[in-house]
């Protein structure tokens, strides 16, 4: 297998179906290739991603992990409180951009959102912050509750209060390890019988 994670961004679907995911994504399936051809389409183009075969990870329980920069980009907006709710399971989202420091993870299971946290390094700020941290953001350094909740926080969440919270691309990749699957562990690890990924493209 081949790793991928930094500068990425990527949904992790507990025991996610790979036809129900395109589906629910409106994604055009490519077929299976390679696990290096799949993380070169997720990184060089912006309207391509990669499906992997179902993970183990976190919980005793297997992921299917779906990267592109494609979730990258502005214009798009994967709900996963929707998804979750289409797929009945849990949906995670995890970007990482260390140009600016930019990392998001969002966390949504039946239908209801659980977590969402947004921070941007460059100008110190929390942009989102909504439901309590469990015990791996605790780990990761990020404080019980976040004070500019207190200060002018709107319904949504949404905030542009400077904290002391710092929050590192490294951060991310070890939350997603903690919650589901660490994309960049994956690099070298034996891809068994079934265990290619697809290639997707939007539509």
């Amino acid at each position: 297998m081949v790793g991928f994670g930094p500068k990425q961004a990527w949904l992790a679907i507990r025991e996610g179906d790979a036809t129900k995911v395109l589906d629910a994504l409106a994604l055009r399936d490519l077929g299976t290739v390679s696990w290096r051809d799949a993380v070169d389409v997720a990184y060089l183009t912006d309207d391509r991603l990669l499906i992997t075969p179902l993970l183990a990870g976190a919980g005793g329980a297997r992921w299917l992990l779906v990267a592109g920069r494609w979730l990258l980009r502005p214009q798009v907006v994967v709900d996963v409180v929707e998804l979750s709710w289409m797929l009945g399971t849990e949906v995670q989202f995890f970007s990482t951009y260390r140009v600016g420091e930019v990392h998001r993870w969002e966390r949504a299971v039946d239908g209801e959102l659980v977590r969402a946290f947004a921070y941007v390094g460059e100008t110190g700020e929390v942009e989102r912050w909504i439901g309590e941290p469990d015990a791996a953001e605790r780990a990761l350094g990020l404080p019980a509750a976040f004070d500019g909740a207190a200060d002018g926080t709107d319904e949504a969440g949404e905030t542009g209060e400077t904290s002391e919270v710092l929050v590192s691309e490294h951060d991310v990749l070890r939350l997603a390890g903690a919650w589901s699957v660490n994309p960049e562990e994956l690099d070298g690890r034996p891809a068994g019988p079934g265990e290619q990924p697809r290639a997707a493209a939007a539509q």
